[in-house]
């Protein structure tokens, strides 16, 4: 596969905290929120791959099936709200209060 993150996929991810690798993960949601809500479409999709790499990097790092469904349910909500239609009813202020408690506890 050929990685955006290429060094965090050489095995860098899978030595961060779900906390820390969650908080990335937002980042990049975030940032596809941002380019969505500025009309720029083309970019706000490139931030959402890049945060569906790091959901798969961090799925591919877990063995604990609590951690693999919430992982899996949490793909699967970015990808409808992103690239679906949005059958979960996802919104843009949900997202943020999402990832803003894994951002706050990365930043501790």
């Amino acid at each position: 596969m050929n990685y955006i993150h290429k060094e965090l996929a050489s095995g860098r991810w899978k030595k961060l905290s779900l906390s820390m690798q969650l908080a990335n993960i937002g980042s990049e949601v975030s940032r596809a929120l941002n380019w969505r809500k500025k009309g720029n479409e083309e970019y706000s999709q490139k931030a959402a791959s890049r945060a569906l790499e790091l959901l798969d990097l961090s799925l591919d790092s877990t063995r604990l099936f609590p951690r693999l469904k919430e992982l899996a349910r949490l793909r699967e909500a970015v990808v409808d709200y992103f690239y679906g239609t949005n059958q979960f009813s996802s919104s843009e202020v949900l997202w943020r209060k999402y990832f803003d408690h894994f951002n706050y506890i990365a930043r501790k």
